[in-house]
């Protein structure tokens, strides 16, 4: 069959709320999927087979938990899994990946279609999981599980520069509660969130309305604990980034939004990116089930470009 790509996300806000009584954090998030993505393939098989490039991010993959999760370990397929998205970005790669075992097996792509709680099961294999189900941009809650679709995105584009750091997520809470300790959390009531702000602007293509509800609560104690996404975050607005440079998720990825190509490519171009940090010019995903058009999305006029007012 032809490979699934299993999308990178970016996170254009990121609240992370109250300690919970299970002991996860709440949050609130806008994230959207990119036109950068690691490939998945399924070939027949005598038995179950997983191969990952590279070979060293084969143990303990999600893909393999993914198909333990829904009782097709022992299916007779041939797995492969190229990587691209960087490991420990906060570009959601793993999670991706997952998400793509578990639409694969909805579609009946694997065997029959299965009858299952697929949402219990990706959030079950991460909190990022059940977002990648949605194939569309959409506002995050809970703990992850609570996904409501914002429809096509815009075709705007991001500059993402990666630096060689690996931001692990538990580490990234461990850091952001220590940081709270001295600079506690602020209250925000969801009718004022940034979030929704954000997601309200994204749908109707308001670029300024976007920049200007960027924020991530990660981004002070990762860049605090890491000199390359200080560095990262540096560089972004050295170069001009539109509105603020943003840290994805837990980091390491930064990235500047822009609403075209042309000016992503020319920026990309005068951006001094600091050491060895990759550099991607990426455009936001169009998802098969959703249509950029007018039909599709209704409340959606002509989109606007343009630094914030």
């Amino acid at each position: 069959m032809t490979p699934l790509l299993a999308r990178a996300k970016i996170n254009l806000t990121l609240e992370i709320l109250a300690r919970r009584e299970d002991g996860y954090h709440a949050l609130r998030s806008v994230m959207v999927p990119l036109d950068f993505a690691d490939e998945l393939s399924f070939e027949p098989s005598a038995r179950f087979t997983f191969t990952c490039e590279p070979a060293s991010l084969a143990p303990d993959n999600l893909v393999v938990r993914a198909f333990e999760r829904i009782g097709l370990a022992d299916s007779p397929v041939a797995v492969t899994l190229r990587k691209r998205i960087p490991v420990g970005a906060g570009l959601g790669g793993g999670s991706s990946d997952a998400a793509s075992v578990l639409r694969a097996a909805m579609s009946g792509a694997l065997r029959e279609p299965l009858s299952r709680d697929w949402i219990a099961d990706a959030r079950a294999l991460g909190s990022d999981v059940p977002f990648f189900l949605a194939d569309a941009p959409a506002i995050v809650e809970g703990t992850g599980e609570r996904v409501t679709a914002l429809g096509a995105a815009p075709p705007w584009c991001v500059v993402l520069v990666v630096p060689n750091v690996h931001v692990a997520t538990a580490e990234a809470y461990a850091a952001l509660d220590a940081w709270r300790e001295h600079t506690p959390a602020p209250t925000r009531a969801r009718s004022d969130s940034a979030t929704l702000r954000c997601g309200e602007a994204l749908q109707r293509g308001d670029y300024a309305g976007v920049l200007a509800a960027l924020t991530n609560d990660f981004e002070p104690a990762v860049r605090a604990a890491h000199a390359p996404v200080d560095a990262a975050l540096r560089a972004l607005d050295a170069a001009g980034a539109p509105g603020r440079a943003m840290l994805s998720g837990s980091g390491g990825a930064c990235f500047a939004l822009f609403c075209n190509q042309a000016e992503a490519r020319e920026f990309a171009a005068r951006l001094r990116a600091p050491g060895d940090a990759a550099v991607h010019v990426v455009a936001l995903a169009h998802g098969d089930a959703w249509v950029d058009s007018p039909e599709a999305n209704p409340s959606r006029p002509s989109l606007r470009c343009g630094p914030p007012a």
